[in-house]
């Protein structure tokens, strides 16, 4: 990925995947590898700034294929299990950005070794009613992480609404903004500390509130639901996700959280004369650290 601003999918399906278990349809069964799609997720390099939003259930096997090793934070936008069950595995991640430290190497864990390593938390940013549910979800979960060798995710939340993640290139600074799920969700505006594009990343809603669309207006990258053509009660239909790209004014969109109804070619034709294209998974997305919009 690009050392300046980019975002890789990691996932764009729906909550059950595509294809879905034990479906014969055209895009379940497709030969075309955009046309299988993990559940949503993506990794953020910003200024030097690199952080996964949301950890979905193949998170562990997206990040093996794609190389990822740096990362340096969490963004949740909700617990629901499609974006969360992959939680535990941050835990590797503790461990890369860790440090060595003397031990007894007839300690536990050491394994005859003269040192171990010891995990760094990483900071996990969502809502409040997120962080507490992540702590219903994984109860094993906190700052210090196992004792005695044993391995378990070291995390510190982060509530607030607007933060910043330090980066060697400035880093990235980022907005949390509420839309409508029916269920406590949010999406995130992320734009380099020192100026350029931005980027906003909304993966599940069914609407967007006015004062997260004025937020998000003029965006240079918009990434938004887009569940199929056919309406549904807490995502976004084609129709109503083109009406929110056109009244966001983006310069560019993706669609993310598809589900099965429709081959990426077929979404390509939908799109034929937009600014929106269907994303899938591996799709590498670079903006600019300068003013001048997106590629």
């Amino acid at each position: 990925m690009s050392a300046g601003f980019s975002i890789r999918f990691l996932g764009t399906g729906t909550s059950v995947g595509v294809p879905q278990i034990g479906c014969s349809c055209k895009t379940c069964t497709s030969s075309d590898p955009r046309d299988r799609r993990r559940r949503c997720g993506a990794y953020v390099s910003c200024a030097g700034a690199s952080f996964l939003i949301d950890t979905p259930p193949e998170m562990r096997l997206a990040a093996i294929e794609y190389g990822i090793s740096k990362v340096d934070a969490v963004l949740l936008t909700h617990s629901h299990m499609d974006h969360v069950s992959g939680f535990d595995d941050i835990r590797r991640f503790n461990t890369i950005n860790g440090i060595k430290v003397p031990c007894d190497p007839n300690s536990s864990g050491a394994n005859g070794r003269t040192w171990r390593i010891q995990g760094r938390p990483l900071v996990c940013h969502a809502m409040n009613e997120t962080a507490d549910q992540m702590h219903a979800i994984f109860p094993y979960i906190g700052e210090e992480g196992g004792k005695n060798g044993l391995y378990r995710p070291q995390v510190v939340f982060n509530r607030a609404d607007i933060f910043d993640l330090d980066g060697e290139e400035g880093g990235a600074h980022v907005e949390r903004i509420l839309v409508g799920h029916g269920f406590p969700c949010c999406g995130y505006i992320i734009t380099p500390r020192k100026g350029g594009a931005s980027l906003a990343y909304i993966s599940d809603c069914h609407d967007i509130p006015p004062e997260t669309l004025s937020r998000i207006r003029g965006v240079d990258v918009l990434i938004l639901d887009c569940l199929r053509e056919r309406e549904h009660p807490t995502h976004l239909s084609l129709s109503r996700a083109l009406s929110y790209v056109e009244e966001a004014a983006a310069k560019k969109a993706y669609f993310i959280h598809m589900c099965h109804d429709l081959t990426h070619q077929e979404w390509e034709s939908r799109l034929e004369g937009t600014c929106v294209s269907p994303a899938y998974d591996g799709l590498v997305v670079e903006l600019p650290t300068e003013c001048g919009g997106a590629k």
